[in-house]
């Protein structure tokens, strides 16, 4: 795969005004403004563990409040991973990690399936964490897999701290994410489906 996995975003709406580059061959280089700080905290864990380089600039209406940031920040990721991952070929397609933080243990499954789909359990402990609205998380996750086009199934097994919940959540989807998009030695000229199209 020498041709850059790359991709930029721009989504602007009478609500929110984000812009997104990625480079799913990067080495975790993030630069973070969506003007929610647990979000940018978050979405480093994804850079990071991801080894995914992130550029995500955003202007909202947080005056009302986070959701329609925190939303269309998702969306408008999955964006940039579809149109950087290209025609799949030769990725491994599937990913999945366990990540734990102390008392807290996550598991993520991603499957490049072109079918959005999300299954999310994460029984947060308390419905906020810090200033911060974890209910927005699955919004977060729901947008991304409807324009990513993936198929994601997020588990947290164990958890007594919500902020360890999430961040478990976010670090194991860096972590399913890198394995996913990675280039199968074995299979580097080939859609890895019986189709023939992902």
């Amino acid at each position: 795969m020498s041709t850059p996995r790359t991709a930029e975003i721009i989504r602007n709406t009478n609500e929110t005004k984000i812009h997104v580059a990625i480079n799913l061959d990067g080495t975790g280089q993030q630069n973070l403004a969506t003007g929610v700080p647990f979000l940018d905290h978050m979405l480093d864990q994804i850079a990071r563990h991801g080894l995914v380089d992130l550029d995500i600039q955003a202007q909202g209406d947080l005056q009302i409040d986070d959701h329609h940031t925190v939303e269309d920040v998702g969306i408008a990721l999955g964006q940039a991973i579809f149109q950087a991952i290209g025609d799949k070929k030769g990725i491994r397609r599937y990913g999945h990690a366990y990540v734990p933080l102390d008392e807290s243990l996550s598991r993520v499954v991603i499957d490049f399936s072109g079918r959005p789909y999300l299954s999310f359990h994460v029984p947060f402990t308390r419905a906020m964490t810090g200033r911060f609205d974890l209910d927005l998380v699955r919004e977060f996750f729901q947008g991304l897999v409807n324009h990513a086009r993936i198929s994601l199934h997020i588990d947290n097994l164990r958890g007594e701290n919500a902020h360890h919940q999430c961040e478990t959540v976010f670090k194991a989807f860096g972590r399913a994410l890198r394995m996913a998009v990675e280039p199968d030695p074995r299979a580097a000229d080939s859609i890895p489906s019986t189709k023939g199209t992902l």
